[in-house]
């Protein structure tokens, strides 16, 4: 077959999106910051648009501040992620005996002669004879701040000085020493014993804990801090791993105590700060804000309207337009000013039908999910982006990239939209399906309710909701139960025994 050139000419159909298009579909799935910087650049590079401040804006409800974590609830978090590998290496006066400085991921540095180490941070002066006032007025608060102001009046020497700003450099937010003695000594140019010796001096810093090198030091400086680190103790810490799953009879085995000791022991463990410095943490948390905001109506029904915190407020100055086209001269700033023109117009149509869109599948969210907002989870029901987009006439992934990124204030809290999708779980005889999200709410319950003489297994639980008319695997549930953080029932089982024992010794 001979290869050879030809013209055809086809017809044919396709889709083709504009630039403008895909910047519509994009903002979308913007989240309400996200928009708002967006709107910011446009503001900066489109002279033809401004912002609209005739209409103040309207405070929409807030989430409050998230409350603090327990000590307890803290301890167990941090158990969870700690690794225990090197917590047997810690004897019973609780001191570290790592040497070989390979514990704390020390990175390779050049050797640096202690006189020339000048870290030391030029608004704080440690010669001596520095105003203390000057250099505690100015602190912001953070906890490197709060730990030079105590070397400014701690009694030390000026070489071991510039070895304690040395590791105040390295002890990082939650109070931790990130760095390795080793590298350090070699980098000031001084021995390790002095390291050591600089150390802990600042292990006797406040907050008490900071500059430890793992949870296990951590809680030994507070325990002693408390005059509480005795050779039992000592040895709990030492097999933090025992602690995280609860396990009392070994524990009592090891440290030689009963298990009424054990569960007093513990209390005291589960009150101490697994991260001492987090509570010089500046950094502010941004409370989430609602893109749309339901309330209660006159008429029993549901009022739905669209936060107009959230919604940028753009204008296209038309007046400006008429005034600079008139002197443009040349066909590049004519050119310049239609595509500003046209760009401007096209951002503030896209605004006004994001607007409408996020209305339109919230309005419809609201009416399915009706009994959710009257009578709370328990009947909420299984709900898909199919089921939204039919009822308003539009695709599945316009619903899925509004709904992303998108918060609802409503009179039961605040949810993201993705809340109100959930998997349905068949029913045993055939009413309506149940909403996963309203079983997972049923097993938290029960085990709340549960006894401690009778801890739920999950068998159990399945048994109790296939006689309530869940359709449930033993699987499914074990899943929910994960996904809350709720404890196995052997777990549940131990946790419940320590709890009955301290309030027996109370």
């Amino acid at each position: 077959m001979a290869v050879s050139q030809r013209l055809e000419i086809r017809q044919g159909q396709s889709l083709v999106m504009t630039p403008q298009l895909q910047q519509a579909i994009k903002l979308l799935q913007l989240s309400n910051m996200e928009l708002t910087e967006f709107c910011e650049q446009e503001l900066e590079k489109n002279p033809l648009l401004e912002r609209d401040d005739t209409t103040p804006a309207v405070e929409g409800e807030r989430e409050p501040p998230a409350e603090a974590v327990a000590p307890s609830e803290a301890l167990d978090q941090e158990l969870a992620r700690e690794d225990f590998s090197k917590c047997a290496d810690m004897d019973a006066t609780g001191e570290d005996r790592y040497a070989d400085g390979e514990e704390r991921g020390a990175t390779s540095t050049p050797t640096t002669p202690l006189a020339d180490y000048t870290t030391v941070r030029n608004s704080q002066r440690y010669d001596g004879d520095e105003d203390l006032l000057e250099s505690t007025v100015a602190g912001g608060g953070t906890l490197k701040d709060h730990l030079y102001e105590q070397l400014a009046i701690a009694a030390l020497d000026h070489d071991k000085r510039l070895i304690c700003v040395a590791l105040i450099d390295a002890v990082d937010e939650a109070g931790y020493l990130r760095a390795d003695l080793d590298e350090m000594a070699t980098r000031l140019g001084v021995g390790r014993t002095d390291v050591e010796e600089i150390l802990r001096v600042l292990q006797g810093f406040d907050p008490v804990g900071v500059a430890a090198r793992n949870l296990a030091e951590c809680l030994a400086l507070q325990l002693k801090d408390k005059d509480r680190f005795d050779p039992a103790m000592a040895a709990m810490i030492a097999h933090l791993d025992l602690v995280a799953r609860r396990d009392m009879a070994q524990l009592a085995q090891i440290c030689g105590v009963d298990t009424a000791d054990i569960a007093d022991m513990l209390a005291e463990i589960r009150a101490l700060s697994p991260k001492p410095g987090l509570q010089f943490s500046s950094d502010t948390v941004q409370p989430v804000v609602p893109d749309v905001i339901v309330r209660e109506g006159p008429d029993g029904g549901w009022a739905i309207e669209l936060n107009s915190e959230t919604l940028p407020r753009l204008l296209v100055n038309a007046r400006y337009f008429a005034k600079v086209s008139t002197h443009a001269r040349d066909k590049d700033s004519k050119t310049y000013l239609t595509e500003c023109l046209n760009n401007a117009n096209w951002l503030v149509k896209s605004l006004d039908q994001r607007a409408r869109t996020i209305l339109k599948v919230a309005t419809e969210i609201v009416r399915q999910q009706d009994g959710f907002l009257t009578y709370g989870v328990r009947h909420l029901r299984p709900l898909n982006l199919r089921t939204i987009a039919d009822a308003i006439g539009m695709h599945e992934s316009t619903v899925s990239r509004v709904t992303s990124n998108k918060y609802i204030a409503t009179p039961r809290g605040l949810f993201e939209l993705k809340y109100f999708f959930t998997a349905s779980i068949q029913s045993l005889d055939g009413s309506e399906a149940h909403s996963a999200e309203a079983v997972r709410d049923r097993i938290r319950e029960m085990i709340e309710r549960e006894e401690p003489r009778e801890i739920l297994s999950d068998d159990r639980i399945v048994s109790m909701l296939t006689a309530d008319g869940v359709n449930i695997a033993r699987r499914t549930v074990a899943k929910y139960r994960e996904s809350m953080r709720i404890p196995s029932s052997v777990e549940r089982r131990r946790l419940k025994i320590g709890e009955s024992l301290n309030s027996g010794l109370r």
